[in-house]
């Protein structure tokens, strides 16, 4: 069972925006990508091995992610770049959609910058690789973790070991925010404590300083939007 501390020390804007790394470390042996918390480690490697030991090879989608990029696949979707997508994951058509709207079709599916989860480290996307058919590529939508979906069973696993190494489902359940992401974990003992650490007054600081689509939009929202997305999340 994890052990879950009392508090977590206070974490720099940087590092609760994605554009510092001091808090992380890297699983690739020879340094780089993918970065996970420090703190995050030794739970992260007790849970691949509980999940081996069951028959799962878990592997990672995706783990930190800058703000830099956030900050593209942000402006990509709010420039028609890249698609966006509806609540069932079909094509919108950008040009029946205002400003607002297409921020609010962006955040079911994808974080501001400096507001995402995996700016901390914290927070994974994981996947069996070995449930993975061949010549198949993951596309991280529900119906992969659902009944049925490639990833099903090993979903199921997931949700009824990962609360054993401090890991959760922020996104669960559809709340009208943030659309449901079976494969999204993260460890509550630290993000717990980051997402408190994550003002409205921190983001639309680190926001006005950015070169982000839509931004007067997102500024004039941005309390109900933080409302709506950020700290609208499953309880553990």
């Amino acid at each position: 069972m994890v052990n879950h501390p009392s508090k977590a020390r206070q974490h720099t804007a940087g590092q609760l925006t994605g554009q510092e790394t001091s808090h992380l470390v890297s699983l690739n042996p020879t340094g780089g990508h993918p970065y996970v918390h420090q703190k995050m480690l030794p739970a992260f490697q007790a849970l691949k091995e509980a999940a081996n030991q069951a028959g799962f090879d878990l592997q990672l989608a995706s783990a930190f992610r800058p703000f830099e990029r956030q900050l593209l696949i942000w402006n990509n979707k709010f420039s028609g770049k890249q698609p966006l997508l509806d609540s069932n994951s079909q094509p919108l058509d950008p040009a029946t959609l205002d400003a607002l709207e297409k921020i609010h079709a962006i955040m079911r599916w994808s974080a501001l910058p400096g507001a995402s989860r995996h700016h901390w480290g914290t927070d994974i996307d994981v996947y069996a690789a070995n449930c993975l058919p061949k010549d198949t590529q993951l596309q991280l939508e529900p119906w992969e973790y659902a009944k049925g979906g490639h990833q099903a069973e090993f979903s199921q696993w997931l949700a009824t070991n990962m609360a054993d190494f401090g890991f959760y489902l922020p996104y669960a359940d559809d709340r009208g925010g943030v659309a449901c992401e079976p494969w999204h974990i993260s460890y509550f003992p630290v993000s717990e404590y980051l997402l408190s650490q994550l003002t409205p007054d921190l983001l639309k600081r680190t926001l006005s300083q950015s070169e982000l689509a839509g931004k007067s939009h997102i500024l004039e929202n941005l309390d109900s939007l933080y409302s709506k997305y950020i700290e609208n999340i499953c309880e553990v």
